[in-house]
This record gives structure tokens, sequence and C-alpha cells, in this order.
């Protein structure tokens, strides 16, 4: 089964950090992705950027609209995403609490929902 880490943290924690401080969590993380690539575990996983970064796009009644970033209820962000491999959710959930950032925010784990689809031959 897929599973997907989704990373969330509370983006001050990293700006008050030293450069050191971030560039030794992106170290343990790229470190974590290649322990996960080694046991068969590892997918694709990738850091995004800032939600003031981002634009929402919803379309209603046919007509597209977007707002600049999102507005944020919490003081944690979705700060990337790990995608792994495991048997089922207890192994995903002992796998997600190795990825670095679980020691200073939270990691999401949900089973990723495969659309079926119908083959035409």
């Amino acid at each position: 089964m897929r599973f997907m880490c989704l990373v969330h943290f509370d983006l001050s924690i990293m700006q008050s950090a030293s450069k050191e401080v971030g560039q030794d969590l992106d170290r343990r993380s790229l470190a974590y992705d290649e322990l996960l690539r080694k046991s068969g575990h590892y997918v694709i996983s990738q850091a995004i950027e800032e939600p003031a970064s981002a634009v929402l796009v919803r379309v209603r009644n046919g007509k597209m609209s977007t707002t600049d970033g999102p507005y944020m209820e919490t003081k944690e962000a979705m700060a990337g995403f790990v995608e792994i491999e495991a048997a089922d959710i207890e192994e995903a959930t002992l796998l997600a609490a190795g990825i670095p950032i679980a020691q200073i925010g939270t990691i999401e784990v949900r089973p990723i929902y495969e659309i079926p689809t119908q083959r035409t031959e």
C-alpha cells in the first residue's frame, strides 16, 4: 500500500532558527529519504514553499477565481510530503515517525486512494 506523509510545522520555528539548524534539518531529511529508499519504502518526497507563495484556485458555476495564499488558522502549515510504501497504516506510522520534522512538527499519514479505472481492450 502507498501512504502520503504530509509534513506540517510552525514556519516561525525555522524562520527564527540559524542557517546551520536549517541545513542540519535538510541534511537529516535527505539522509532519512535515502534510508527509506534503501529499505524499499521510498516513493517520492518534496519540500514546498511557504503558504504565502500559494495560489488557491476555485471553479464555481464554470467560472474560475483565484486567491493569493491560504488563510492560516493554525501556526502549522504543510511544508512538504513523503510518499512511502508500507504493508499497513501501522508500519506507515512507524516510518513517518522517523521523518526528522516530526521532532518539531506533525506528520499526517494517509492511505493513498487509488482511483479505479476501467480498461478498454
